[in-house]
């Protein structure tokens, strides 16, 4: 695969050549076991025959929009709109709601009356307005009560519900603001619009409006869409009762069909599977739905039509035309093993089978140095360390990012920052870029994503290549403490999932929050370290801090600096000790619930046929360098993350590699490990060699492993919407090479200078500066490192755009129906 990125099928609706295309990526392993076909109706839907429409758009919700076209409209001249600060002058005028700002932050506010059961999310929110002068135009919401001014600025500043560029000038705009978290309509009480972010601005707003999806969903035709329920989205095909879908396939040998049902209203709906193959015919589901928001998984055996061509039709059928059915990741699997491109290596003298599944495990905010296999003194990973033991570990990996919104990209694309594009809050990825999905997607695997935060998910565009993808709005609605504590509820989701899949190759991507703070965990890790009671001490000095920290971002994570601490009158190492105590107990937490996933793969006979590869995306800062959280610095305490492989079997045991590797390194690792091919531009370099030799470099150096430098990149984000997720305006990069880690502190706003020079291996947390006694080991790595960078800004992607001319205007929408543009 290389990138500028194709569709995995062309919309030309030749069935027959996808199903050779596929069969022929199985045969080109010269394979002796069965391999498993797939065939995706999303893919094949611009060939399926559409008939019995009902020609209704579906019932859609009442139009919520105001205008002020009249004086007089109900609520007054305003209809309800009221200046919030920073605004003046707020009256109608000629027909738009005309006001000057008088700071960066003018709020208009409404509070309307919210039904509290209406589940309907918001899709999207139309502004239709005018602005002299700003960057931005903002929106954010409140269910209960008004939030307090100062944490309402906060949240507006930082995290909106929805935040769009403007265009100063004469002419009216008609401005769209969406998310990635959906937002009940009941939850959508009190309204609060920022039109711009610049004082002394003149606006003038012609309309606004929401649009919520069941009335989005009337406006779009059936078909290809990338749909969620419950916060749970999937690959779907829409489709409105009495409308059928008929697919002419050639059927797997032993397939089955894989869907999930689903509606998002509330009226009865029956979604029938059936087929045809010559003059026989069957019906082979008949479901009914009455519970909406939430999919409903279903399997159908299609082993009695092995090899045949058959038609399969998909109908919904409800007493009331128009009804929306949503066809969750409909897809066609056979049973046996993985497709390959390449024979797999062969490793501890098992055998070159591909894994029949694959689990990538990212943890959020883990530090390497708090982990067991890797040295620590608390027993924080049992389960990490008997996988260790049977496994392969790398002593000294390298993130490339040091917040999770740059550095799941580069771990899922094989790409550095620079050239992803991926920097700032609002970034997302370039559909140009090929995910680690995507590849094992166009190879037959069943794909799936748990995200646990909004900047791994569709929020970032890293839903490329997922069949199913949970966001983080998904999970439990939990007290605060436990709320980002994932992987309990995720594991429970995965367990009957990975059981669907048995047969079947798959592809997981398990991105769990445990350690992130807020740090509290769960009982009973939460006094395995930390005396009980310790919450309300912790709770009060918060209080004090409140009033001192200064940053925006770091106010609302309740994340001070030492300067700050000792400002409030908290002891700094007592207040320290607390957190990392509950840091690893949510490590702890974390560890059994992976003991969990272990112990089902073995009673599943799955253990030994699937790779598990265990990565943190970044690390956390508890005051080595005088600050807290992650993305501020490229410090060792930072990108230093760990990574495991363990695939029982075929993986050599015991393995530890001292060897310094990135983790844009994994993607074509795993890829090769599976027998598939890496995309062309992938920067990172498989690490097959490192283990087929156990670490020994010579011997991997002479199997085609490269020593080469490893770079960390910290982007100066703070004149960026979103701002930066940190207390200072920093671009930073660090370069690991010789045993040394040199950072370049390029644009810097506090008192670091601009080359810091550390012994890597004795210092791993840069504690000691000791640029002034090695120039030329300076000299030496800032030339690499410049080399690296004029490299590395060549490639970069368009962020714009798919970056691929040749692509037609039916894989565009597409792209578009799926959310990649």
């Amino acid at each position: 695969m290389s990138r500028p990125r194709r569709l995995s099928t062309a919309f030309d609706g030749l069935t027959l050549g996808l199903v050779l295309a596929v069969l022929g990526l199985a045969a080109c392993a010269a394979e002796t076991e069965p391999r498993a076909a797939t065939l995706r109706l999303v893919d094949l839907f611009a060939g399926a025959e559409v008939a019995g429409s009902s020609g209704e758009e579906g019932a859609a919700r009442e139009r919520l929009e105001w205008t002020f076209a009249a004086a007089d409209a109900p609520g007054g001249s305003t209809r309800g709109w009221e200046p919030h600060g920073g605004v003046a002058g707020l009256r109608v005028l000629d027909g738009k709601l005309v006001g000057r700002s008088t700071s960066p932050m003018p709020l208009l506010h409404l509070e309307r009356d919210a039904d509290p059961a209406d589940s309907d999310p918001l899709h999207a929110v139309e502004v239709r307005a005018r602005v002299s002068a700003g960057a931005n135009l903002a929106v954010a919401f409140a269910r209960d009560e008004e939030p307090p001014l100062e944490q309402l600025r906060d949240v507006l500043d930082i995290f909106p519900w929805g935040r769009s560029p403007v265009t100063p000038g004469e002419e009216l705009v008609t401005y769209t603001l969406t998310s990635p978290a959906s937002l009940p309509a009941s939850s959508v009480r009190h309204i609060y619009l920022r039109p711009t972010d610049a004082a002394g601005a003149e606006f003038a707003i012609e309309s606004i409006r929401l649009v919520f999806r069941a009335e989005h969903l009337a406006s779009i035709p059936s078909g290809v869409s990338w749909q969620g329920l419950g916060e749970v989205y999937r690959e779907s095909l829409v489709s409105r009762a009495p409308e059928t879908m008929r697919f002419a396939l050639e059927l797997p040998d032993d397939g089955w069909l894989d869907l999930g049902l689903g509606t998002v209203e509330s009226r009865p709906l029956t979604f029938r599977v059936s087929l045809e193959s010559g003059a026989t015919s069957a019906e082979l589901l008949e479901r009914t739905i009455t519970t909406p928001e939430v999919w409903h998984p279903a399997a159908v055996d299609l082993a009695a039509w092995a090899g045949r061509r058959v038609t399969l039709e998909l109908a919904v059928e409800s007493d009331a035309e128009g009804t929306i059915g949503i066809w969750g990741s409909p897809a066609v699997r056979g049973r046996g093993g993985p497709a390959t491109s390449a024979e797999p290596p062969r490793l501890a003298g098992g055998t070159a089978e591909p894994p029949q599944g694959i689990i990538l495990i990212m943890m959020d905010t883990l530090r390497a140095d708090h982990l067991s296999p890797w040295g620590y003194g608390r027993e924080t990973a049992p389960t990490l360390q008997r996988m260790a033991e049977r496994g392969v570990r790398f002593a000294d990996t390298q993130s490339q990012g040091t917040w999770t919104k740059v550095a799941a990209p580069s771990i899922l694309t094989s790409l550095y920052p620079t050239t992803h594009t991926v920097a700032s809050f609002y970034d997302r990825l370039p559909a140009a870029a090929t995910t680690l999905a995507e590849v094992y997607r166009e190879a037959g695997h069943a794909t799936l994503s748990l995200s646990s935060v909004l900047f791994t998910g569709r929020f970032t565009n890293l839903h490329q290549g997922f069949e199913e993808l949970h966001e983080q709005t998904s999970l439990p609605d939990e007290p605060s403490k436990d709320g980002i504590k994932s992987s309990r509820p995720y594991v429970d989701r995965l367990l009957p999932w990975i059981e669907r899949h048995r047969d079947s190759p798959f592809f997981v991507f398990f991105h769990a929050t445990d350690p992130h703070d807020p740090f509290e965990p769960r009982e009973p890790f939460d006094t395995r370290w930390v005396e009980a009671g310790a919450g309300e001490a912790m709770r009060d000095d918060q209080a004090k801090l409140a009033e001192v920290i200064r940053h925006p971002l770091m106010r609302l994570f309740m994340m001070p600096n030492r300067e700050e601490l000792e400002a409030a009158g908290v002891d700094p190492e007592t207040y320290v000790e607390r957190e990392i105590g509950w840091y690893d107990g949510s490590i702890l937490g974390f560890d059994v619930e992976l003991r969990r996933l272990n112990e089902r793969l073995r009673e599943l006979g799955l253990e030994e046929r699937t790779l598990i590869a265990f990565v943190s995306d970044h690390g956390e800062e508890f005051l080595e360098h005088g600050a807290h959280f992650h993305g501020q610095s490229v410090y060792g305490e930072l990108t230093h993350v760990p990574l495991l492989l363990y695939w029982p079997g075929t993986l050599p045991e015991g393995v530890v590699i001292e060897e310094t590797v990135q983790s844009i390194d994994l993607m074509p690792t795993l890829l090769e490990l599976c027998g598939l091919e890496a995309p062309g531009d992938v920067q990172g370099q498989s690490l097959v060699p490192l283990i087929a030799a156990s670490g020994d470099a010579a011997a991997a150096s002479r199997a085609g492993w490269r020593r080469r430098p490893a770079i960390a990149e910290k982007a100066d984000t703070s004149g960026k919407p979103g701002g930066n997720p940190a207390a200072e305006a920093l671009e930073a990069y660090a370069i690991v090479s010789e045993g040394w880690r040199l950072i370049h502190n390029v644009a810097n706003r506090g008192d670091r200078p601009e080359l810091e020079l550390y012994d890597h291996v004795r210092d791993p947390l840069n504690l000691e500066n000791v640029a002034e006694r090695h120039p030329d080991v300076m000299e030496r790595l800032a030339g690499q490192l410049e080399a690296w960078r004029r490299t590395t800004l060549a490639s970069r992607l368009d962020p714009a755009g798919a970056g691929d001319a040749s692509l037609t205007a039916e894989e565009m929408a597409r792209l578009r129906a799926l959310g990649y543009l």
